[in-house]
């Protein structure tokens, strides 16, 4: 398996747990925090997503998912279009709205146009300097890679949370 079979993979084990995680539960239930300075599941999804859309379509010099296909426009949130989730406050998180389908239409956006990008690559291309502001230089696989661990991590909580959701009734 070339390398960038195995990041496809990965984006997808991360879409698959995304998906798991808001299955069959409520706009209150998505939007659910433990506590007042939590993330909710809706939050989870909809940051992984950005991050992702963000980074993919830096390093593939596209337009971003988000603005391209009217995203931004049909989740009408109170922040930048640039905005990607990095340091928002409680007040931020609560705007992301609890609709399933629209994180899901979204993220499934985003993946596509991540399986598009990763099959248009050869092992070869993960070597190419991305991002000189760093020492050492970043790759693209390198920052691919660390998009998927943000990623996973993100989808990780999501699911965590939708556990003690259901739990406590």
């Amino acid at each position: 398996m070339h390398a960038p079979a195995v990041l496809a993979d990965a984006f997808s084990r991360v879409h698959g747990t995304a998906h798991a995680a808001v299955a069959d539960l409520s706009a209150e239930q998505l939007t659910w925090r433990a506590d007042p300075g939590a993330n909710s599941i809706a939050w989870l999804l909809w940051h992984l997503a950005r991050v992702q859309d963000d980074h993919v379509a830096a390093v593939a010099g596209t337009e971003q998912v988000w603005t391209a296909q009217g995203w931004s426009a049909r989740f009408a949130l109170p922040f930048d279009d640039a905005e990607i989730g990095y340091g928002q406050d409680p007040s931020d998180v609560a705007a992301v709205p609890g609709d399933a389908a629209l994180l899901t239409g979204y993220l499934d956006a985003v993946h596509q146009a991540t399986l598009r990008y990763l099959g248009t690559l050869v092992d070869d291309d993960l070597d190419r300097v991305v991002d000189e502001d760093w020492d050492p230089p970043v790759t693209l696989g390198v920052r691919l890679v660390s998009v998927v661990d943000d990623d996973i991590q993100h989808a990780g909580q999501a699911a965590f949370l939708r556990v003690l959701l259901l739990r406590r009734g």
